[in-house]
């Protein structure tokens, strides 16, 4: 069992910067793939970002050059963080923890329960 908390969202003018962070609980924390995940009200969650075990990285193509994940595994905790954010980046950000590598949020185990980013223009 993996539980995870996100916490670092908030409001932040466009072009700015924010820092996302994701504790899990759990010993086998650095056995899982983690990913990041968003959804606005009436739209599907999208993906952002995974990080494997390894620390390979993969972004989706509207966080490629803006968006860097990272993990600690000595502390249990991933990141995200995200430079010239856009308004269209307002959403709710969710960490997620699975065993198998994916960009598919179905293949995921384990959920935090999200954090507001609001980007204002």
């Amino acid at each position: 069992q993996v539980q995870l908390v996100e916490s670092g969202g908030g409001l932040v003018q466009a072009g700015g910067s924010l820092r996302l962070s994701c504790a899990a609980s759990g010993r086998t924390f650095s056995s899982y793939a983690m990913g990041w995940f968003r959804q606005v009200p009436g739209k599907e969650r999208e993906f952002v970002a995974v990080i494997h075990w390894n620390g390979d990285t993969y972004y989706a193509d509207s966080a490629k050059g803006r968006f860097t994940m990272s993990r600690d595994n000595a502390k249990n905790t991933v990141y995200l963080r995200m430079n010239s954010l856009k308004t269209e980046d307002t959403a709710v950000y969710f960490c997620a923890a699975d065993r198998t590598f994916s960009f598919d949020s179905d293949e995921y185990d384990y959920w935090g329960q999200g954090t507001q980013v609001t980007v204002s223009s």
